[in-house]
């Protein structure tokens, strides 16, 4: 038995396919599988049951495969340890980042993190969050980049920041004349929304208290996976849109004209860090932790305590 049948026990446990597990580990299909099958043939025992697609563990082998990941884990802890020991900072940092937190902060933070650490290669992916977790859960990403609380006990939330939620109207509305709106102001019927699966259009459908049935009274309805593409939407066909803080700040002073705040207490998110509970880079994860807060704007680091997290 060796470190790398485990790796490719778990590989195929991840994947459940044979060739792409192959594939993961850089290795030939053939090579995998009779790493695999000695491991079996070591313990006596069949860790998968290669007569259903896709393939699964059996029982003896869902025990084994848990098994391995600590193993794997305790590996990689040792590695951690020598070099916390001789004072290094290096590795890879695999990061996974929503899409409406990327555009606006990636830039701020990128070039300062890779110039005050060049021995850490970042690798950064853009995703919803529902895949954030299940690829940190599955230990493909290292930390993710999200703004909405999950409920998985694997997982821990690393607090960032947290931005105020602006409306985006269009002079041919009745909000465009007012200074602050309230949520019941909206319009089910003139709001522009990201499409489903995105963390923000959940938070805004709690603002404005709609439902997934919500009745929509244009007839042509457009879900968008841009925030620039919303601000489009409102200038060229009018209603509104919802806009995080860090995206407003982007804005040109003619499309700031139409921003409008919300009435105390303020709609807000709160953007973190979330890494499995059992990951090695800790050292990694708070290195990229001070960049970005070190990129941060004094109005997202000042931001009030008494906003509405959503």
């Amino acid at each position: 038995m060796n470190i790398q049948q485990l790796e490719y026990i778990v590989a195929v446990d991840n994947h459940r396919h044979f060739v792409q597990a192959a594939e993961h580990c850089n290795v030939t299909q053939p090579t995998l599988s009779m790493m695999i099958r000695k491991l079996e043939e070591e313990l006596s025992v069949k860790i998968f049951d290669r007569t259903k697609q896709p393939i699964v563990p059996t029982s003896i082998g869902r025990q084994i495969i848990d098994q391995a990941k600590t193993i794997l884990r305790e590996a990689s802890r040792m590695n951690e340890i020598a070099k916390h020991f001789n004072g290094n900072l290096s590795g890879e940092l695999r990061v996974g980042v929503i899409p409406t937190i990327a555009p606006y902060l990636l830039p701020r933070f990128v070039n300062p993190f890779i110039s005050n650490y060049s021995d850490i290669k970042l690798h950064v992916s853009e995703m919803i969050t529902e895949r954030i977790i299940s690829e940190l859960k599955i230990g493909n990403l290292d930390v993710g980049i999200i703004a909405s609380l999950s409920e998985e006990s694997s997982l821990r939330e690393i607090p960032l920041y947290k931005e105020r939620f602006y409306a985006y109207v269009s002079e041919n509305t009745g909000l465009y004349a007012k200074q602050y709106i309230l949520p019941t102001d909206i319009e089910p019927n003139e709001l522009w929304l990201l499409e489903e699966g995105h963390c923000f259009r959940t938070q805004i459908q709690r603002l404005c208290e709609l439902s997934r049935n919500s009745q929509f009274g244009n007839s042509f309805s457009y879900r968008s996976g841009s925030i620039e593409t919303l601000i489009r939407m409102v200038e060229r066909n009018g209603g509104i849109t919802i806009l995080p803080e860090m995206a407003v700040m982007e804005l040109s002073e003619e499309r700031l004209k139409h921003i409008r705040h919300f009435r105390f207490p303020e709609p807000a998110r709160e953007v973190c860090l979330i890494v499995n509970r059992e990951q090695m880079k800790t050292r990694l994860i708070d290195a990229l932790k001070s960049e970005i807060i070190a990129c941060l704007p004094s109005e997202i680091v000042g931001a009030d305590s008494e906003l509405r997290i959503l």
